[in-house]
């Protein structure tokens, strides 16, 4: 019986001992080769795609346009279904590779329509009066769509939860590499939409759509092998069931209490650790004295004991799940104001581009595509990351104290800030573009291009590019580290979301200033022709708008409470709780 327990206790010690091999830095090739190869493919199968429908496929403009805003609007939405299931049911892993599996059988399918005459109306003249897709053609296109949107899903939510998680939170000296990680993830994505940007975005204009979708699918191929080769080596949690089920017991609990009186002893509350363990590996979240409301759902009453009901009492640990969400709504609101800046890029920066001089010098034939100036705005990402990963965050840890050198909070301000400043400089150049444009006596002619180089516009592009170093990333710190531990690819897809509303606040925004500003003669401040129009007031509202945004940012940075974790592996060591950033 002896040798038995001792084999036993072998068998377990061997299987420890494995599981602490798997994760860490030697997984990081196979996960930096799946975003490399997916973004590689998403970007160049997107960027390019209005003129494809609208070339190859003959669809209005307003038509294609609507139809890839409502693609790229599912595929904003996905996320939360992809963190569901992964947090729910399947694990993030699995999540990634049926996604990404999803994601190639669109990319395929739409590939195949491309290279097949049968799939695509008769080529024209653009003088011809040119037949439009059939239905059936169309619904191979429509059903490709949808395929890869289903496909972003799980990607979108799961792939940086995952390699985040192949670092263990309890060692402090994988702790720090988690935070490179999500620089250098971040860097590794800059560069494929750099590479998709240009040399996809130029097979498809110059060599056909064939080849040009072809590289993409290809790409996204290597993903899903390169991904699935590192299986063996992955730390894989499992999933713990849905954490949308445990919030609203907690609110259904606490509801259902709302006329207890609040205990005076918090130790008095509901703890049961077994029943906790797996949505916890790394540690418990302990009480807080924020939204005391809901603690009522952890008060034990007298049929508790007799029958217990989880939605009828929750654990302190589920509480303060649901408190760790609502306390980090209001950041992720702060967030959507930045994306609404930056995708101005892509439409009013992209139409004063088009009215520059886009040559590279007077003597040169050559021109910059107007859509090719998000080039400054990737470039200046990837230097920026390049210098705070290796130059500042060495400075400012041995001024903080702290391994990632700026919390998240800071990091995300600074990127706020520098997206102010992007937007006061858009509106700048505008004014001086349109004074050129008096000089010239070219007001009346919005076809014609002004004297003036292209090159003023890089200032603004490349400071968006700067903030989003600061803010995307540090949104993604944020989400990762602050979210209950049980629903961080839930937290992932938030970040999604924050995209998402950001491109509809722009939207509005348009709408509401198209509206507002018409004066005689149908005249307004965003005219077809922009050197009659008042552009510049639209950049600098939307700089009011940021102004405001980063005061409601630092008073909630302020006062946020960091997730009170106590790891499992420190239990003596006391939990601090802290409101400043």
């Amino acid at each position: 019986m002896s040798e038995e327990m001792e084999g036993g206790e072998q068998k377990g010690d061997h299987a420890l001992q494995d599981e602490k091999r798997k994760g860490g830095i030697r997984t990081m090739p196979f996960i930096f080769a799946n975003e490399i190869s997916e973004k590689l493919a998403v970007v160049g199968f997107q960027a390019n795609m209005i003129s494809y429908l609208t070339l190859q496929l003959h669809m209005p403009l307003a038509k294609a346009a609507t139809t890839l805003t409502n693609f790229g609007g599912t595929a904003s939405l996905t996320p939360l279904i992809g963190a569901f299931f992964a947090d729910a049911y399947i694990g993030r892993f699995w999540a990634v590779t049926i996604s990404s599996i999803i994601y190639q059988i669109g990319m395929v399918s739409l590939t195949v329509s491309a290279i097949m005459p049968q799939f695509r109306p008769a080529p024209c003249s653009p003088y011809q009066n040119c037949k439009e897709a059939s239905a059936w053609q169309l619904a191979v296109l429509y059903v490709s769509l949808l395929l890869t949107a289903l496909g972003a899903g799980g990607i979108r939510a799961c792939v940086v939860a995952f390699g985040a998680d192949q670092f263990d939170e309890s060692d402090p000296k994988e702790k720090t590499k988690t935070w490179n990680f999500f620089n250098w993830y971040y860097f590794c994505m800059g560069v494929s939409m750099l590479l998709a940007v240009t040399v996809v975005v130029y097979i498809q204009d110059n060599v056909g759509w064939g080849l040009g979708l072809g590289i993409p699918t290809l790409a996204m191929a290597i993903s899903v092998v390169s991904f699935v080769a590192g299986y063996r080596m992955y730390r894989r949690l499992e999933p713990s069931g849905s954490p949308f089920t445990r919030l609203a017991q907690v609110v259904v609990a606490a509801v259902r209490k709302r006329k207890l009186p609040m205990v005076s002893d918090p130790s008095c509350l509901y703890v049961n650790e077994e029943m906790d363990a797996p949505i916890s590996l790394s540690g418990k979240l302990v009480h807080t004295k924020q939204l005391r409301f809901l603690d009522k759902a952890a008060i034990i009453t007298e049929e508790d004991q007799r029958q217990p009901n989880s939605w009828r009492l929750s654990t302190v640990h589920r509480v303060e799940e649901l408190k760790s969400v609502i306390r980090m709504a209001p950041i992720w609101a702060a967030g959507i104001l930045v994306i609404t800046a930056s995708t101005q890029q892509n439409t009013f920066s992209l139409q004063q581009a088009r009215t520059m001089d886009r040559r590279f010098s007077p003597a040169s034939s050559f021109q910059i595509p107007p859509g090719s100036m998000t080039v400054f705005t990737m470039l200046a990402m990837l230097v920026t990351i390049t210098l705070y990963d290796r130059a500042l965050i060495p400075l400012a840890r041995r001024a903080t104290g702290l391994d990632r050198g700026i919390s998240f909070l800071h990091r995300m301000g600074i990127g706020f800030a520098i997206s102010t400043l992007a937007t006061l400089v858009a509106g700048l150049v505008e004014v001086r573009r349109k004074e050129a444009a008096a000089t010239a006596g070219l007001l009346d002619n919005p076809s014609a291009i002004v004297p003036i180089s292209v090159f003023w516009l890089v200032p603004q592009y490349a400071l968006h590019g700067a903030a989003e170093a600061f803010t995307s990333i540090g949104h993604l710190e944020f989400f990762y580290d602050q979210a209950p531990e049980s629903m961080r690819s839930t937290a992932t897809a938030l970040f999604w979301m924050s995209i998402s509303m950001g491109s509809y606040v722009s939207t509005m925004l348009v709408s509401v200033v198209h509206h507002y500003s018409a004066g005689p003669g149908g005249s307004n401040w965003l005219p077809d022709n922009l050197n009659r129009g008042r552009l510049e007031y639209f950049y600098w509202i939307i700089t009011l708008l940021q102004l405001l945004n980063l005061v409601y940012y630092a008073i909630c940075a302020k006062f946020y409470t960091y997730k009170p974790l106590q790891l499992r592996q420190r239990k003596e060591e006391a939990v601090e709780l802290s409101s400043k950033v």
